[in-house]
């Protein structure tokens, strides 16, 4: 039974990035994309792949651009790693607010904290 279970959160977890399945997908090399990027050479391309490096937004975006994937795909380990943070950062902020200074804006915040701590989308205020 533990190995099962082990077996599904493996399944369930991702790798740092998809970068290299992209690459491959599209049959081109790791210099290719380096031109794409910008870049002089493969080997920053390879860092990236191998999760050595993480990429600035600006490249994570025109890597989203080249595989026609969203960043949050391509960059999916590292997606669930941030938001595992984001959402324990929102449930440290939900337990310092004060009950007893429970205005609007307080009320509004947190309903906020509540959505991000839950993983859900927040919702905007009504006019």
């Amino acid at each position: 039974m533990e190995f099962f279970q082990k077996s599904i959160h493996m399944a369930s977890s991702h790798l740092p990035n998809y970068l290299r399945a992209n690459r491959k997908r599209l049959g081109v090399s790791q210099d290719d994309v380096a031109c794409l990027l910008g870049a002089r050479s493969g080997g920053k391309v390879c860092r990236y792949e191998r999760g050595a490096r993480e990429p600035s937004l600006r490249v994570a975006l025109a890597y989203e651009t080249i595989f026609k994937r969203p960043i949050r795909e391509l960059f999916a380990g590292l997606h669930d790693e941030v938001k595992r943070e984001v959402t324990a950062h929102a449930k440290r902020m939900m337990r310092k607010i004060d009950p007893a200074k429970a205005g609007n804006q307080s009320a509004r915040k947190s309903e906020s904290l509540a959505a991000i701590a839950k993983g859900k989308r927040v919702k905007p205020k009504a006019p």
